[in-house]
């Protein structure tokens, strides 16, 4: 599947979530730690409209989606992968 980028926090309950059901299935991601990467979470504010809201997940098209769920990122990342060019 098509690499996707992962911006999160260390404490974020729902980033532990989705990155354990991520891993479980062999899906590979970049993460990116908001806290520890300050631009990064400039990006995260861009994207979420002011908002530090995590995870946010920007798909390999440059597509994002705010607190997916693992269903929701499995759709996304098939249809990058079948996307030409991608």
């Amino acid at each position: 599947m098509a690499q996707m980028t992962m911006y999160t926090t260390s404490w974020c309950g729902f980033c532990r979530r989705l990155k354990s059901q991520l891993d479980r299935e062999g899906i590979g991601y970049d993460e990116v730690d908001i806290e520890r990467t300050p631009d990064a979470a400039k990006i995260v504010v861009e994207i979420n409209g002011g908002n530090r809201t995590v995870p946010t997940v920007v798909y390999p098209d440059g597509s994002a989606a705010v607190n997916p769920s693992f269903a929701e990122v499995k759709t996304a990342l098939a249809k990058a992968e079948a996307a030409p060019g991608v």
